[in-house]
């Protein structure tokens, strides 16, 4: 069996009038496979994934929540049924 690459959601509060610059900031990045904006909570929905665990966790602490406008984030791990 091929080990799968870990993957993250992280949902996005962003500062008012920084939903854009902050999903155009993710959709350049390299580990991000989708973005989406929504209405409600949260304004934007990403999927992630990175060859390992600490790679995530780095671009979850290290880089998405130093982007600019970013207020609060909230993950949820991928898991295998």
């Amino acid at each position: 069996m091929v080990p799968l690459m870990p993957e993250a959601f992280v949902l996005f509060k962003t500062e008012p009038t920084h939903e854009r610059d902050v999903y155009l900031a993710l959709a350049d990045h390299k580990g991000v496979a989708e973005v989406h904006a929504l209405y409600g909570e949260f304004d934007l929905l990403v999927r992630i994934s990175s060859p390992n665990a600490k790679e995530l966790s780095s671009m979850l602490m290290n880089t998405f929540r130093r982007i600019d406008g970013v207020k609060e984030t909230q993950t949820l791990i991928a898991v295998e049924a």
